[in-house]
């Protein structure tokens, strides 16, 4: 699958926008068609998510059905595309960090 790290960048721009102040529905309408077509999805689940889409913006609530896809995305990600898109550090990264730091410091 190309463009794991792509892919994993568009996730976060979704969730942060779900998650922020500004719920802007055509960002997130950018973030799940544009990922579904970098995934190559049938045409079928394609009008389906634009359908969620309609439904969600008439309902003022965001479809479930649109954040199933998004976290299945997710899901499927390799691992470490997906926390570098986050910005998630491995412990072996920050351990060095914990172990600089002593009781003297503080």
């Amino acid at each position: 699958m190309g463009g794991e790290v792509y892919q994993a960048q568009i996730l976060r721009n979704f969730f942060d926008t779900i998650t922020g102040t500004d719920r802007n529905l055509t960002r997130i309408y950018m973030c799940v068609i544009s990922l579904a077509k970098i995934r190559m999805e049938p045409p079928a689940k394609i009008s389906s998510l634009v359908d969620q889409v309609r439904k969600s913006k008439q309902q003022r609530e965001l479809s479930v059905d649109i954040l199933d896809y998004m976290c299945d995305v997710a899901a499927q990600i390799e691992m470490n595309h997906v926390q570098t898109a986050f910005g998630v550090k491995e412990i072996g990264e920050i351990m060095q960090d914990f172990n600089g730091v002593s009781l003297d410091t503080l």
